[in-house]
């Protein structure tokens, strides 16, 4: 490229060929409508988060004496100590910062596990069916262990053999298919029906308890603690039981306190502990996190003792945990919240592996052909379809079609994978693709198969990338309500799904029947605006847990 004039600094303007007038200023004024244009949205979407949490929370209806509290034992302080971090050492104040969040997310989501484990699935199934998953697995690991040299169709008809007997027994679903009854009882229906049952907070504990045990020995190994992963390990398993007890004490049922122990506090704890050693320069940011929830409770425990009233928020206990009712007073959330999580569920069932599996086929293994051009055109274009076209697809597909019953969780979950699985497929080839090319080639010159080079070089590098993509896809079909509406999922229902063939409801299905079937000035300045807080705060949520891997990707990179 060439200019006509001279390359001074001072020049505003200029000629370049292909590009015709260049001009300094119009660079700049472009620049500028670009900020503004930004400022614009983040302003309009600011003002509009605030007039519906105005209608949910209602700040104003609380007495003085709690907000002037509240301001000077947390607002306050938390201001003096996040600006003097900030100034003083950045990396220190987004360590607190993160270990603050992390806690309410983690705290967020471990609440949807105890309500999983006390109102959808009995304890003792659970404990069952974790057991009937560990065996196989632990047989599969140590045949292959005690010989590598077992060939690979071997060794899947093994492993296929060990699950299928574990989880049905013999002869199973198929046995019933030929109508043969059933001879030998499978793992699973053999401890549920054993005489020796445990409370439920134990099977909890020896499952759920006892795998995060496991991750925390193996963080301490990864920070370089090899030599107390043990002690690691095991004040995590202890941490979990002494919650058990601990949490009648505080007014928390034994069962969901060692859920919230297990998914919330011990992960969280170990990650504050790790970083704290590992990254001793940011420790004083711990002082952060300290004055946020010490400000919070000693502000809580200050309008307890004065007697100062709280601001009337929608957003309650009662609005989270009661069924939906007729009035905006007594409306709730609960069923639709289990309803979202079982779709949820069902959803990262159904297309995280189906998404997975073909990214890395299109990638790694397709040949670049006018047929594989295709494929990427059509996945590029469905990523884009509206949703409700996936309801009517759903629609179809699975209930006129196939015959199977509408609006159930099975169904509402493969509709909803329907609609994100081209979004999953598309950010996990383009996690592949950021592997360097050079990793793979080394992998193939030291002696290592297409395969081995996939499932040990490949995915371990694009999984956070992968993961990243997928958290993001989920947090599109939690919100939306048009496939819902199309495959004739119930928009109220009175008890939770306990199966797959359940009816089911969700977040954003009720609050579409609260404005629409419901709709009155009660529901659209009470029971509207809550759950429209909650389902944001549910999604804003996923997509912090998709930014915290991302950086922390980028961090490794």
């Amino acid at each position: 490229m060439s200019m006509d004039t001279n390359t001074d600094t001072d020049v505003d303007s200029g000629y370049a060929d292909g590009f015709g007038h260049v001009s300094r200023t119009v660079g700049t004024i472009f620049r500028y409508v670009l900020l503004a244009a930004t400022l614009f949205g983040l302003v309009v979407l600011t003002i509009l988060l605030i007039y519906v949490l105005n209608d949910a929370i209602q700040p104003t209806t609380a007495d003085s004496g709690w907000l002037l509290t509240f301001f000077v034992t947390f607002v306050l302080p938390t201001i003096i100590v996040g600006s003097y971090l900030y100034w003083r050492n950045v990396d220190a104040f987004k360590f607190g910062a993160t270990v603050v969040g992390l806690f309410v997310v983690a705290l967020m989501f471990a609440s949807g596990f105890a309500m999983i484990f006390i109102d959808i699935v009995p304890p003792l199934m659970w404990f069952a069916y974790s057991i009937a998953i560990a065996v196989p697995t632990a047989l599969v690991i140590g045949i292959e262990r005690f010989d590598r040299r077992v060939p690979f169709l071997t060794r899947l008809g093994m492993t296929a053999g060990l699950f299928y007997f574990s989880l049905f027994g013999l002869p199973g679903p198929v046995g019933s298919e030929l109508g043969i009854s059933q001879v030998i009882p499978s793992i699973a229906t053999f401890v549920q029906e054993f005489p020796l049952v445990f409370t439920d907070w134990l099977m909890i504990t020896l499952t759920l308890g006892l795998a995060v045990a496991v991750i925390v020995e193996r963080y301490a190994v990864q920070i370089g603690e090899e030599r107390t992963k043990l002690v690691a390990g095991g004040l995590a398993l202890g941490a979990v039981i002494v919650a058990a007890f601990i949490g009648p004490q505080i007014g928390i049922d034994p069962l969901p306190a060692t859920v919230l122990a297990s998914v919330a506090v011990v992960p969280i704890g170990a990650y504050v502990v790790g970083s704290a050693i590992t990254r001793p320069q940011d420790r004083i940011g711990l002082l952060l996190t300290a004055v946020i929830f010490g400000g919070v409770l000693l502000g809580a425990f200050v309008v307890e003792f004065a007697g100062f009233a709280g601001p009337q928020s929608w957003v309650d206990w009662q609005f989270l945990t009661s069924p939906h009712s007729g009035t905006a007073e007594d409306a709730g959330l609960y069923q639709a919240i289990g309803g979202s999580i079982l779709l949820m569920v069902t959803v990262v069932v159904l297309s995280f592996p189906l998404g997975v599996g073909a990214a890395i086929y299109l990638e790694e293994y397709a040949p670049d052909n006018r047929f594989t051009r295709i494929i990427d055109v059509n996945i590029s274009n469905l990523a884009g379809v509206p949703s409700v076209v996936y309801g009517l697809l759903g629609l179809g597909i699975f209930v006129t079609y196939l015959g199977q019953p509408p609006g159930t969780v099975l169904i509402g979950g493969a509709t909803l994978s329907l609609l994100i699985l081209p979004i999953i497929i598309i950010s996990a080839r383009e996690a592949i693709r950021s592997v360097p090319n050079e990793m793979r080639q080394a992998s193939y010159g030291m002696g290592a198969t297409r395969g081995q080079t996939v499932r040990n070089v490949v995915l371990p590098r694009a999984f956070p990338g992968i993961l990243t993509g997928t958290i993001l896809a989920l947090g599109r079909a939690i919100g939306e309500t048009a496939p819902l509406i199309m495959i004739g999922a119930p928009n109220v229902v009175f008890s939770l799904p306990t199966e797959l063939s359940s009816k089911v409801s969700a977040m954003p299905l009720q609050v579409y029947a609260w404005a629409s079937y419901f709709a009155s000035e009660p529901f659209y300045q009470k029971a509207v605006p809550a759950g429209v807080v909650v389902l944001v705060a549910v999604l804003l949520a996923m997509n912090s847990i998709a930014i915290l891997l991302r950086n922390r990707y980028q961090r490794e990179n």
